[in-house]
């Protein structure tokens, strides 16, 4: 554990090992009693196979009835929406560190294997630990609105059956602890005009409206003071640089002209992968030279940052740009701060006048960079990826295109490298250069508050932590309690009542589709259908009859349909059922419908199993 990357698939699954099983087991040993288990990323799934061991040696339990009954009390968040970052292990390797366990766990080997599939009867496929921390946790997520959208589609062949965004892959969008980030002049600000509150509860958005209450002249000098700090740190960081690879001390004294306290600074500060595009401002030097050496309404550049020890082209971007910073033209225009760490993230985000943010969309999960220096004034200029797609109304930031999705990746640096300069040329460098005759960039101060009255209020922790309780970690809490009582015996009902769904499922059938009388469907009036259905030898109690309708699109598809319960109406003499239903018409258009089937159990704490879809 004392080199977290750079290691080979081995060291992967060894410090995954570590992670997953010995997180576990040291919890125990401290005593502690845990009945919720988070999962944030694959790489600590392993725990759910520990904690069905220790049920079936504890409680004894089977395979099949301690995964049921630790099923609820496991959440599972997923942070990329990259392929790469899904840990994928052949299963010679599993095997290695697993073998023992298949008998522990009284399954066999392709019983494992399936855990960590997406298509179980596919025994070439390798074994995923996403694939392993959806299929044993009861609630999962992304972290934006647009990373949920992305995961139900990266993960939805675990259920083949089901429309993708039905894919139970929830999303509670990432958020900043505001107090950590926010600069001392900001706060004794907040403090004076916003009281206490903004502290104890950053949520209340009537609060954050007495922004308003801050005089400009105030708020903009407190803007001035945290450039002026954080140029001088800059000034200080890279002249310690250069005295460190031996560079002559009348070299390295030059670092005290490089920036200037009162140019428009714009800062890039975060992990250097390639699809974060650190150079996408780079792309037409030609046109950025302009800008950095405009005489009046100049700009200047801030970089930090580090790459993978394993991503060649993310050190090459670093390259790209610490060359750059070499160019005489450029030297007091551009720096690039080494040993990116928390303290420079705390001088950049506080002291930067924009953030700049270009990943391609939708590769970023959510970033949280940007939300850091919206409590001290910054502004965000980014494309509408992550939490950005979700924050910009148009009034607090800007946006780099309109959230278009490029497969021609060259012809996207070109659209979106011409929109962010436009961006610059037409609208940022304007804006803060237009002084009133007090010397205030009015406009600009006002879209500071703006960006503060809409942003902080939403993405911050408080707001984040809070989702979390009230969307999984209780309800986590109490199924998971629910479970363990009465001797465990709603595990071992739920197992036995599964057994008997997987082998009869597949004679179940909808027979027969039978619509009302209605000849001409107008906006607002109800739509009356009946449906016969064969249960074979399972009950009505064991299933869901549900209509599903919405909008067709161009291929005569439903789009994103809604599902309604169909009410049990008669029996007949063949013994099939019939079910009614109807559904309210909202919208002129072409318009579908159709009736699905689906397992039902009060105990089952997601709606729909893999692969167990009845379609009309």
């Amino acid at each position: 554990t004392d080199q977290l990357y750079g290691g080979d698939s081995e060291m992967r699954i060894k410090q995954e090992i570590l992670l997953g099983i010995g997180g576990v087991r040291a919890l125990r040993a401290m005593g502690k009693v845990v009945t919720v288990y988070h999962m944030n990323e694959g790489h600590s799934a392993f725990l759910a196979i520990e904690r069905i061991h220790n049920a079936m040696t504890e409680q004894g339990l089977n395979f099949r009835e301690a995964q049921e009954a630790l099923f609820p009390g496991n959440v599972f968040t997923t942070h990329t929406p990259v392929p790469a970052g899904n840990d994928r292990f052949d299963p010679a390797m599993v095997d290695e560190y697993f073998s023992h366990y298949y008998s522990k766990l009284g399954i066999a080997r392709e019983e494992f294997m399936a855990l960590g599939r997406e298509n179980p009867a596919d025994k070439h496929e390798t074994f995923c630990m996403t694939v392993l921390a959806i299929k044993t946790a009861a609630y999962c997520n992304g972290v934006s609105k647009l990373h949920g959208t992305v995961s139900r589609n990266m993960w939805k062949n675990i259920w083949p059956s089901l429309p993708v965004h039905e894919v139970p892959i929830d999303y509670i969008t990432n958020g900043v602890q505001i107090l950590s980030w926010t600069s001392d002049e900001m706060m004794r600000l907040f403090n004076r005009y916003l009281g206490p509150r903004w502290i104890d509860k950053p949520g209340d958005r009537d609060m954050w409206q007495y922004i308003d209450s801050i005089p400009d002249s105030e708020l903009w000098r407190c803007r001035d003071r945290l450039r002026e700090r954080m140029v001088a740190f800059a000034r200080k960081k890279l002249k310690e640089q250069l005295l460190d690879r031996g560079a002559p001390k009348v070299e390295a004294e030059k670092s005290d002209a490089v920036l200037d306290s009162e140019t428009l600074t714009i800062g890039f500060a975060r992990r250097f992968a390639t699809y974060k595009r650190a150079t996408l401002i780079l792309k037409n030097m030609e046109r950025l030279e302009t800008m950095l050496l405009n005489k009046e309404r100049p700009i200047q550049l801030v970089f930090s940052g580090k790459a993978h020890p394993r991503d060649a082209m993310g050190k090459e971007l670093i390259k790209h740009i610490v060359n750059l910073v070499r160019d005489e033209r450029f030297r007091n225009k551009i720096v690039f701060l080494e040993d990116y760490d928390i303290n420079i993230a705390r001088y950049l985000v506080q002291g930067v006048d924009v953030w700049l943010n270009t990943p391609i969309r939708p590769k970023e999960a959510s970033g949280t960079s940007g939300m850091k220096v919206i409590p001290n004034g910054g502004l965000n200029i980014s494309t509408l990826d992550g939490w950005w797609a979700e924050a910009f109304d148009g009034n607090n930031g800007w946006a780099i295109g309109k959230g278009e999705e490029y497969e021609d990746l060259e012809y996207q640096d070109d659209v979106e490298s011409l929109s962010l300069y436009n961006i610059l040329e037409k609208e940022v460098i304007p804006m803060f250069y237009n002084r009133g005759a007090d010397g205030l960039p009015r406009e600009w101060i006002a879209t500071i508050k703006e960006s503060m009255k809409t942003i902080c209020p939403q993405f911050n922790t408080n707001r984040m932590v809070r989702e979390y309780v009230e969307k999984f970690y209780l309800s986590s809490h109490r199924r998971s309690i629910a479970m363990a009582a009465e001797g465990s015996t709603r595990p071992k009902e739920l197992t036995a009542w599964k057994k008997k769904l997987h082998s009869r499922w597949g004679k179940v059938s909808i027979k027969d589709i039978i619509f009302g009388e209605e000849r001409e469907v107008t906006v607002g009036s109800r739509v009356r259908l009946k449906a016969v259905v064969d249960l074979a030898e399972l009950t009505p109690e064991d299933v869901r009859v549900e209509l599903y309708f919405g909008n067709l699109n161009h291929a005569g598809d439903i789009q994103e349909g809604v599902a309604l319960p169909m009410n049990l109406a008669g029996n007949n003499d063949d013994g099939s059922f019939v079910y009614e239903g109807h559904v309210l018409c909202l919208k002129s258009g072409q318009f579908g419908f159709t009736v699905r089937v689906i397992p039902y159990n009060g105990y089952m704490s997601r709606k729909f199993e893999p692969g167990m879809v009845i379609w009309g």
